[in-house]
């Protein structure tokens, strides 16, 4: 999960009491009596863990300090070695030297910062902390069945983590280090582990001082287009991935190495302006590009990126308004192109627009309605019959050049009708032109005509705990019965330090 902030995250008792305050609106007069009461002893119960583990490691300070004296008292000095001057100081940590490079008037404000949960190491700057590093974790499990069998579920749910079989699923177990390097720059990894092994996801570096609004992000991240593809999949509202998604960016999301330079503009709304450039080929994280499995079962001739013009390219425009008191809304539009497997000259173009529309009343009424639209379309270069084979090995006829059309949508709405309950549905539509190869665009799971309707309840007691219940019913041609009927159930599991999930 990626956080944009460009201000430094407060002390984690700050910061827990100041997240249950906003996310928790004052209740009103129709509210239960008790209700008050209820919050006062939340807020008191997460002050009294502060104390305590401030306690805690005052008290693991003293027996560093006695364990020091221990091994210094016992140390054997080499011969000829330099005696330090009596008053030398001692050498400065990377976080001591990293403050000293602030400016006067910043470094001036610098204090001491009492010790927070998560926190390896941590500065106070004025009003914010300089944190290294937070450590946290998070933990996705699913369980479930379908009325498709288990090779066709995986045809139904082609997100890397859906649940794909019945039974039960490990969707995934990600570890997060986030926190500051420096004064100009902070970093962030996230490792996951899955029934399948274990895998770096992400590790980039973002600028925090650059001047006229710009910041630059670089490293191996997913690409910033849309609202999905950025996310993790706990930040998901729904439990598997939107079907236009999968057929866009593969299951594992679009993401690789590069660098993304975003712009926020002048302008008196909030608007920004991003542009960047990554490998295109990624195997199964670049889909619609240089893959494993180009779209629609073409010949796969080309693997390598040779020059600038082989790299996928991204740009992407932002804006935000505060329509009154209780409403906000967000419009974005994005844009890829980057080269195709099919050929040294076949390109692919993605185009989406989004919209992220929250309405907040009161505790009891808050709705989030969410949408995105994407189109592509995928050169597939003319094949000559003997110059390559296809992904099972065999050897293609000659195939005339064509372009591959796919498009799609879906869109959301979450009603959180009183804390900790929420209702949402969703739906989706997914639909192409061009033939797939070998059998039609109708038995191609990731291009035929795809209906799907998913209502969700979900049940979150504290920041740290989800429950949802999701059933999907799915109008896809591949099916053999061209329907299917599918529930599942979801648990998500944090601990230790994370970021709020972005608006």
């Amino acid at each position: 999960m990626k956080v944009r902030n460009r201000a430094i995250a407060p002390s984690l008792g700050a910061a827990l009491v100041a997240c249950l305050i906003a996310t928790t609106a004052l209740p009103s007069a129709a509210d239960e009596p008790d209700e008050i009461e209820i919050l006062r002893r939340e807020i008191q119960t997460l002050r009294e863990r502060d104390t305590a583990r401030q306690r805690e490691l005052e008290e693991l300070r003293r027996e560093l300090r006695g364990l020091k004296a221990t091994v210094g008292a016992h140390q054997t000095i080499p011969p000829n070695t330099p005696k330090p001057a009596r008053d030398e100081p001692p050498s400065p940590s990377a976080l001591d030297r990293a403050v000293a490079d602030l400016p006067p008037e910043t470094a001036s404000s610098i204090t001491t910062a009492p010790g927070t949960s998560g926190d390896i190491a941590s500065r106070r700057l004025g009003a914010a902390n300089l944190r290294l590093i937070d450590i946290g974790a998070d933990i996705l499990w699913a369980a479930g069945g379908s009325t498709a069998p288990d090779p066709e579920i995986r045809g139904l749910e082609h997100g890397a983590h859906d649940p794909q079989r019945r039974g039960f699923t490990l969707q995934q177990a990600e570890m997060s280090l986030t926190g500051a390097v420096d004064p100009y720059f902070r970093a962030e990894t996230f490792i996951i582990g899955t029934p399948d092994g274990v895998e770096l996801e992400e590790a980039f570096l973002t600028s925090t001082a650059l001047p006229w609004g710009l910041q630059l992000e670089a490293g191996t991240f997913f690409t910033e287009f849309g609202i999905n593809n950025p996310q993790h999949p706990h930040q998901w509202d729904w439990v598997d991935q939107p079907v236009v998604n999968s057929r866009m960016f593969g299951g594992e999301g679009l993401r690789g190495p590069g660098f993304r330079l975003a712009w926020l503009t002048p302008l008196p709304w909030f608007s920004e302006i991003h542009f960047g450039a990554q490998d295109a080929n990624e195997g199964e994280l670049t889909a619609s590009f240089i893959s494993d499995e180009p779209v629609g079962g073409r010949p796969q001739v080309k693997q390598n990126v040779d020059d600038l013009g082989d790299l996928l390219y991204l740009t992407r425009w932002v804006n935000s308004w505060d329509l009154d008191s209780n409403l906000t809304t967000r419009i974005g539009f994005s844009g890829l192109f980057g080269p195709n497997g099919t050929g040294n000259d076949a390109r692919t173009y993605v185009y989406g627009a989004d919209m992220l529309w929250h309405w907040q009343r009161s505790n009891r009424f808050r709705i989030t309605w969410q949408t995105e639209v994407m189109k592509r379309d995928f050169e597939a270069a003319r094949f000559v019959e003997g110059t390559a084979v296809d992904n099972d090995g065999d050897e293609q006829g000659d195939l005339s050049r064509t372009i591959l059309r796919d498009w799609g949508f879906y869109t959301q709405v979450l009603w959180r009708i009183r804390r900790p309950w929420a209702l949402g549905v969703r739906y989706e539509y997914a639909s192409g032109s061009g033939p797939s190869l070998p059998d039609g665009r109708s038995e191609d799971s990731l291009r035929d005509d795809r209906h799907r309707l998913s209502p969700l309840v979900a049940w979150q007691p504290t920041e740290f705990t989800r429950f949802r219940l999701q059933y999907n019913y799915d109008d896809a041609r591949f099916l053999d019965d061209n329907h299917a009927h599918s529930l599942w159930f979801s648990m998500e599991v944090q601990y230790g330090a994370h970021m709020a999930h972005s608006f």
